[in-house]
């Protein structure tokens, strides 16, 4: 049989691999909490949404369809 010779990484080498991974690791799960961040922001648009377009279509069966409405002084006015 032949033996393999063992070498190993200097401490420098080794600890900068290390350091390098912890970095690496510590990225990877920032990037994940904020894939779940994403994902509950995307949810919670989806719901407005759905909230937004039940608003516009009472607003629209008591306004009519050609009502235009300023968001900012609550005006209302015909195309």
């Amino acid at each position: 049989m032949k033996l393999v010779e063992e070498t190993k990484l200097t401490d420098q080498e080794l600890s900068d691999l290390q350091q390098a991974n912890e970095q690496l690791t510590k990225f990877k799960l920032a990037i994940g909490e904020l894939e779940i961040q994403k994902s509950g922001l995307f949810s919670q648009v989806k719901s407005l949404q759905v909230e937004f377009s039940k608003l516009e279509d009472e607003l629209i069966k008591k306004y009519g369809k050609d009502s235009i409405i300023n968001l900012k002084t609550g005006d209302v006015t015909k195309k």
